[in-house]
C-alpha cells in the first residue's frame, strides 16, 4: 500500500547511519525560549495565523466515500460541514443555517440526499444553494443569492480534503503541497479500510506535536510498544517547503546487508517506517503490516490543551480471524503509544511549563523535524495573511 519507487535510494542512506552509529542532522543546535509553548497572547496569534488562514486536512477522502456522504465537525471554534455532491465533488460550508444558525448536521458522518435544517425545514442542496423552506408562502422573499449555506475553499487531493476556515479565502492548494504532493499520493490514502476512529486529550499543542516529529525518545519512552520494532535516534529527514517526511530504521533493518540490492525495491520498504507530516498538525504514519496511522492535532482553547483525531487505517477490511486480530492489535499499540506514552510525558511537561521550571528549550542536532516545524511557524507568522509562505 507503499510508495515505494525511492525506497533503495532510503535504505542505502539508512544502512549507512546503521553502520556508522549516525542519523540525519540539522546544521547545529536550537534553543527555543518556553514562551512559544506557554504565552497566552503568542499562542492566540499563532493559532489564529495558521489554523484559520492556512489550508487544513480535516478528512480523508474515504470518509466521504459517495455522492450525499457528509462529515461534521467543530475545528477550532468552527463548525465546518463536508458533504460529497452528486458530481462526485468534495465541497465545505459553515454548519449553519443561515435563517437562524441552526446546525444543519449534528458532529459525526453519515449519508443524506439533501441538506435540511432541524429547526425550520430549509432546505438546501449538496452544493449548499438553498433550495426551498417550510411556510415560503407565510415567511416573505428570501434568495439562494442571499441565503445559501456559507462556503468554505475546499480541495481534494492526495485522498485527503484540504479546506481553509475563514470564508472568501483561497489559497492555492497544489501550490500549499508542492513537491509533498508525490510522496503523500504515493500512499493511496483514497484505497485504505477506515478501521477506527477516535479523539485523545492531550497538552499543549506544540508539545504534543514535538513527540511526533523525532525517534530520539523512542527507546526510554516507548521500549514495550513501538520502540521495539524502531531504532531509536536514527532518522532521515526531508523537507518539502513546510512540510516532512521522516524515516525511522526498523529492527530488521540490518537483514538488508545480506539482500541484493536488485529485490531491494520489493524488499526494503518493509525494513523501514515513513511518516508524512503535513504542517501544521496532520501525521500520516505508513507502517509494516499493512496498517497505517493517521493523527490531526487541535490546539484547545488555551496553550496547555489539544484534541487529537486518531484514524486507523487497514490496507483492507478485515474479514478473517487472523486479520481482526492483527488489526485490533495494531489499534490497541498505537492508542497506547501516543496516549499512554507520548501524551502522559507531554502532560508532565505542560506541568514544568507551568511551574516556570525551565526558560528555554533546546533542540539537538539530530532534532531536525523538531527544528524544522519551529522555524516554518516563525515563517508563517511573518508571512501576510493570503500569501503562502516561503519555507
Amino acid at each position: 500500500m507503499q510508495h515505494t519507487t525511492d525506497s533503495p535510494a532510503l535504505a542505502h542512506r539508512a544502512l549507512a547511519h546503521l553502520r556508522n552509529k549516525t542519523t540525519d542532522q540539522a546544521p547545529s543546535t536550537m534553543v527555543q525560549p518556553v514562551g512559544a509553548y506557554s504565552d497566552p497572547e503568542r499562542f492566540r496569534r499563532e493559532v489564529d495565523r495558521i489554523f484559520r488562514h492556512l489550508p487544513l486536512g480535516l478528512a480523508l477522502s474515504i470518509e466521504l466515500p459517495e455522492p450525499g456522504s457528509y462529515r461534521a465537525m467543530t475545528v477550532m471554534d468552527k463548525p465546518v460541514l463536508m458533504v460529497r455532491g452528486q458530481d462526485g465533488v468534495v465541497r465545505a460550508f459553515l454548519n449553519a443555517c443561515t435563517h437562524r444558525g441552526a446546525q444543519i448536521c449534528q458532529p459525526g458522518s453519515g449519508r443524506v440526499q439533501r441538506l435540511v435544517c432541524p429547526y425550520h425545514a430549509w432546505r438546501f442542496d449538496l452544493q449548499g444553494q438553498l433550495t426551498g423552506l417550510f411556510g415560503a408562502d407565510t415567511f416573505g422573499e428570501v434568495s439562494p443569492s442571499t441565503h445559501s449555506l456559507v462556503e468554505l475553499h475546499c480541495v481534494e487531493r492526495v485522498g485527503v480534503v484540504w479546506v481553509q476556515l475563514t470564508p472568501g479565502e483561497a489559497l492555492d492548494v497544489d501550490a500549499w503541497l508542492g513537491g509533498f504532493a508525490g510522496p503523500l499520493g504515493g500512499l493511496k490514502l483514497q484505497d485504505w479500510h477506515l478501521y477506527a476512529q477516535r479523539e485523545i486529550p492531550g497538552p499543549g499543542w506544540k508539545a504534543t506535536w514535538d513527540g511526533y516529529l523525532e525517534s530520539y525518545h523512542h527507546n526510554t519512552v516507548h521500549p514495550n510498544t513501538v520502540g521495539k520494532f524502531t531504532i531509536g535516534n536514527l532518522i532521515l529527514h526531508d523537507s518539502f517547503g513546510p512540510h516532512q517526511r521522516l524515516v525511522f530504521g526498523r529492527k530488521s533493518l540490518a537483514e538488508l546487508e545480506s539482500v541484493p540490492e536488485a529485490q531491494w525495491d520489493s524488499v526494503a520498504e518493509s525494513h523501514m517506517r515513513r511518516i508524512h507530516l503535513c504542517f501544521p498538525n496532520l501525521a500520516i504514519s505508513g507502517i509494516l503490516g499493512d496498517h497505517c496511522l493517521v493523527s490531526q492535532v487541535f490546539p484547545g482553547p488555551t496553550p496547555e490543551t489539544t484534541i487529537t483525531r486518531q484514524t486507523v487505517l487497514s490496507a483492507r477490511e478485515p474479514v478473517t480471524d487472523e486479520q481482526k486480530a492483527a488489526t485490533a492489535a495494531f489499534s490497541d499499540i498505537a492508542l497506547r503509544a501516543v496516549r499512554d506514552e507520548d501524551y502522559a510525558i507531554g502532560f508532565a511537561i505542560q506541568e514544568n511549563l507551568r511551574a516556570g521550571a525551565l526558560q528555554a528549550f533546546t533542540f539537538g542536532r539530530n532534532e531536525p523535524g523538531v527544528q524544522h516545524f519551529h522555524k516554518t511557524v516563525d515563517i508563517v507568522m511573518r508571512t501576510p495573511v493570503g500569501q503562502l509562505p516561503d519555507c
